[in-house]
């Protein structure tokens, strides 16, 4: 995983709303039994900007482009502890963090020639975030990051840890291949990145935040952060030192929580640096599902999927990704004490 820093500009830009797209929702919904959608809201289909929003974007998040998506389901909120529960219980699933490293995977992420670690650094285990008391380089997340043995979505912080009483609270140290085995048992998936920031800006038209264009660090605070001096000094103005009951905040226009801080949360596409420059910059891309294959060149030999969200962690001064333009990359073996995920649903197609 790696993060990357961002100006501290602030963002002061009006509010307005898009229009959306003409959808029969009692049609829509003819087949589809209540249970199978229980917790999920109807994101409407629609034509929208996608990119870079405000001053803080980053470059990754260019260029803007016109993109086209069908109506889908959406949870309300990230999987929870309890709902991840009910699946382990159900399937007896390990999760990657859960697993003994196997280094005949990893080391097609590395340099080639790159020694095998020690047998005991290839135990189960994870990245927790760790405060240092200073830090000499921002760019430098080895500072602040931790592996982490043992560490797991049960024992979120190391042995000694646990869940207990954080049933609401979202499952984190999720890795892709948990998000997807979680979403087949679910019935649903991964929604794509397209789909996951439409439905993240809940309506409005070129604004930076779920909510619109209000300052994120004016009080009421509108989702979980980290406020004070990233990553030594967490004020926890807003309550949470790390993650929130899901639906702590208030919705967005759809009605969806959390789609701005938390927990990172997962999709099903590629990241990949030069994907924007390929679409139309004129016509709607229709439903993209992302690049074909993982670029990065801050890691070029791993496989990185798009995170998006930001999460209990992002600070102005360091990312600032509760923005719904903003993206980063996730080795897909990759698990962290800030990272979950929600999933989707097609709407079926009526006869």
């Amino acid at each position: 995983m790696l993060l990357n820093s961002a100006n501290s500009d602030s963002v002061d830009v009006n509010t307005s709303t898009t229009e959306l797209s003409d959808i029969d929702e009692e049609a829509a919904l003819e087949g589809v039994s209540d249970s199978s959608i229980e917790g999920m809201v109807m994101i409407p289909a629609g034509e929208f900007m996608m990119g870079g929003e405000g001053p803080l974007a980053l470059p990754r998040e260019y260029p803007k482009h016109p993109v086209k998506v069908d109506g889908f389901y959406m949870d309300t909120h990230e999987v929870t502890n309890a709902e991840f529960r009910a699946f382990v219980e159900a399937t007896g699933y390990k999760t990657i963090a859960e697993r003994p490293i196997d280094w005949e995977e990893l080391k097609k992420q590395v340099p080639p020639g790159t020694p095998k670690p020690p047998d005991e650094m290839l135990e189960a285990g994870s990245l927790v975030f760790n405060p240092p008391p200073n830090v000499t380089d921002l760019t430098n997340y080895f500072q602040w990051w931790a592996w982490t043995k043992k560490a797991d979505w049960l024992h979120p912080d190391g042995p000694g840890s646990s869940i207990e009483g954080k049933d609401d609270h979202p499952v984190v140290h999720i890795a892709v291949a948990d998000a997807k085995a979680y979403a087949n048992w679910a019935g649903k998936r991964l929604p794509t990145e397209a789909e996951w920031e439409w439905a993240a800006r809940g309506g409005l038209k070129d604004q930076p935040y779920p909510w619109g264009s209000k300052d994120v660090n004016q009080a009421p605070y509108e989702c979980n952060f980290f406020q004070g001096t990233f990553p030594t000094s967490n004020l926890v103005a807003d309550g949470y030192e790390q993650s929130a009951p899901v639906g702590s905040f208030k919705p967005n226009g759809y009605g969806l929580y959390d789609m701005a801080g938390n927990v990172w949360e997962i999709t099903s596409d590629w990241f990949n640096e030069d994907y924007y420059k390929t679409l139309s910059n004129s016509e709607p891309t229709v439903n993209p599902q992302g690049a074909p294959e993982s670029k990065y060149s801050g890691a070029p030999f791993a496989q990185q999927t798009v995170i998006k969200g930001g999460s209990f962690l992002c600070n102005d001064s360091y990312c600032a990704s509760y923005r719904v333009s903003a993206k980063m990359p996730l080795e897909v073996d990759a698990a962290m004490n800030h990272v979950g995920f929600r999933l989707v649903k097609d709407i079926s197609p009526q006869p």
